[in-house]
């Protein structure tokens, strides 16, 4: 009927639904409000200063109440629906934050978000939540899985995330996803004052919001909660990893704000880490784009909180040392925040009676430099050790380059750590300008592994399809946000944070440059110029001096803007505000 009388079709029309065409990538969506992460706590006194932080930001007797909320933290996928004039027009992941993919076609496969709201919603709003999978829906997937003879998915994470990036919406429309609201972006008006007015909200206009979720007037009503949850997260039927805590109302919410990646006013309680014993194989150096050394324990393969750990970190030789771990040890070993598989003891009572010591090298396994610890000016050695090698190194080299396409960075769909380690073992990337000339010498002389079976009959149209959406990516990403190739360059203590303000200070990747070398050949006025810079202090500064002190980094720069990278100037702060140009000083006294 559609086709025959296009004006008669809605634009919720159930046609719509599933069963679009594949498309062959996401697209990218900057969120309006950025999406962040939250600050932990893993201890009864981490909550209680967390109240008192509050109390303290908003001068607040301590007898006075502080309403708070608390719900379990899901162990899912972060995602944001826009909703226009009531209408589901987009649906987002979380990405880095800042920019996410566009899985509207996937997310509306889902039966806990609705197309259409309720008259009288704001006119535009983001509603926020978590994408999961019970447990009996992965167990019936998996199921359904080893039945097809298809290999099952390690976690009810894993799968739902595999899911919602499934380019056929038919895949994703068959997988059992379920969605809790529980935040909010964008909003025209917000139609309560408390967080707990906004969760009522929510389940008014048809959105699922998890049962446990309370309100509270006191951090011990914030433990006893958490305790309760926590003795029951078994029986759930979904994977939480802690418990979130809010501040209640809005308006406090607003005057505590963030910090650069987090929200004052929240923050997540976790669970103890789930542990168990394995044997420590092995101890291997590994060495990162700084040059640190890392050891990393090579373990029998074991399951930790439902996922196979073969590989857990040990910090640094003072954490070895002074848990006196050795190879061949029996090892307890745990997800540190659910997260990073860590190595917390040996099993001194399993210890083989010929173990040795572990004694940390004194050279870079990568290169053979000298590999040292860097002493601060009171004479006190950092607990890293560092190769010295710099670009002579090759791991440094080779680490450099999975920073620079990390997520946060340049971010090319399809060129991640083992496509670094395959074009790196290849000699085809070896430096950050090569990923943006690959394409030229494919074209020039095809690898045979990249090729279809029948050879190279037309080199380019005889590629893998993967790699002609790889090349395609790599072109895409040429045009990137100023911040993001700084933070990609890899510089010492410049984070993302870090990255936005060089790039609004400078303004462009050349203007950088220069001013930074002519600092390190003695401008003084210029240096004092930058450390005026809210946020550029003296160990940032001398760390862009070495970087760009090198004249191989400045000349892998150049050849990045040879190769056609085009950074992109952030927007301009405004200057037409009330406090533009001024300078404000505050008079008084400081009370905590």
């Amino acid at each position: 009927i559609e086709n025959r009388f296009p004006n008669l079709k809605r634009a919720d029309s159930p046609s719509d639904k599933v069963g679009a065409t594949p498309s062959g990538a996401f697209g990218k969506v900057e969120h309006s409000v950025a999406m962040l992460s939250l600050g932990n706590a893993f201890t009864p006194e981490d909550v209680q200063e967390f109240d008192t932080r509050i109390r303290r930001f908003l001068n607040l007797e301590p007898d006075a109440e502080l309403a708070l909320t608390s719900e379990p933290k899901i162990d899912g996928l972060s995602a944001s629906l826009r909703y226009e004039n009531g209408v589901l027009v987009r649906g987002a992941t979380r990405g880095d934050g800042r920019v996410g993919e566009d899985i509207t076609a996937n997310l509306k496969t889902l039966p806990d978000i609705p197309h259409r709201l309720p008259e009288g919603v704001p006119d535009v709003l983001e509603i926020r939540g978590e994408v999961y999978m019970s447990g009996a829906n992965f167990a019936a997937l998996n199921a359904r899985q080893i039945a097809a003879k298809a290999k099952p998915f390690a976690n009810p994470r894993n799968a739902a995330a595999g899911s919602l990036r499934q380019l056929d919406t038919k895949i994703t429309a068959a997988r059992p996803l379920s969605f809790f609201a529980y935040t909010w972006g964008v909003m025209s008006y917000l139609p309560a004052d408390t967080q707990r007015g906004m969760m009522a909200c929510f389940e008014a206009w048809g959105f699922r919001v998890n049962p446990a979720f309370i309100g509270v007037t006191h951090p011990d009503g914030l433990l006893a909660h958490w305790a309760d949850i926590e003795a029951r997260r078994a029986s759930l039927g979904y994977d939480i990893d802690g418990m979130v805590y809010k501040v209640d109302r809005l308006d406090y919410q607003a005057r505590l704000g963030f910090v650069s990646r987090a929200p004052r006013w929240a923050i997540a309680h976790k669970f103890p880490a789930e542990q168990a014993s394995t044997q420590l194989n092995a101890i291997e150096i590994q060495v990162g784009r700084t040059g640190a050394l890392t050891p990393v324990a090579k373990l029998e393969p074991v399951t930790v909180g439902g996922v196979v750990v073969s590989n857990a970190t040990l910090h640094n030789g003072d954490e070895i040392a002074r848990k006196d771990i050795r190879i061949g040890d029996t090892v307890v070993v745990q997800r540190a925040r659910d997260v990073i598989p860590q190595v917390v003891k040996p099993v001194l009572q399993a210890r083989p009676e010929n173990s040795l010591e572990f004694v940390f090298p004194t050279h870079c396994p990568e290169c053979g430099s000298a590999a040292v610890r860097d002493v601060d000016e009171d004479g006190k050695a950092d607990v890293v050790t560092r190769c010295t090698g710099g670009l002579t190194c090759p791991a440094q080299a080779r680490e450099r380059l999975k920073h620079f396409v990390s997520r946060a960075a340049l971010d090319i769909d399809g060129l991640g750590q083992k496509q670094i380690d395959e074009f790196w073992q290849a000699s085809m990337v070896q430096a950050p300008q090569d990923i943006f000339t690959l394409q030229a010498r494919f074209e020039d002389n095809p690898p045979a592994k990249w090729l279809y079976a029948n050879g190279p009959k037309d080199k380019l149209g005889t590629l893998k399809e993967s790699v002609k959406k790889l090349f395609k990516a790599i072109e895409a990403r040429k045009t990137v946000d100023l911040d993001r190739l700084i933070f990609g360059l890899g510089i010492r203590h410049v984070g993302e944070t870090t990255a936005r303000g060089l790039a609004r200070h400078f303004g462009s990747l050349e203007k950088m440059m220069q001013d930074v070398r002519d600092m390190g050949r003695g401008d003084g006025a210029l240096r004092a110029d930058l450390e005026a810079v809210d946020g550029f202090g003296e160990t940032l500064l001398d760390s862009l001096v070495a970087f760009f002190g090198e004249e191989k980094n400045c000349e892998s720069v150049q050849a990045l803007l040879t190769a056609g990278v085009r950074p992109t100037p952030l927007e301009a702060v405004a200057q037409d505000t009330p406090v533009a140009g001024k300078t404000i000083v505050f008079t008084g006294t400081l009370v905590q």
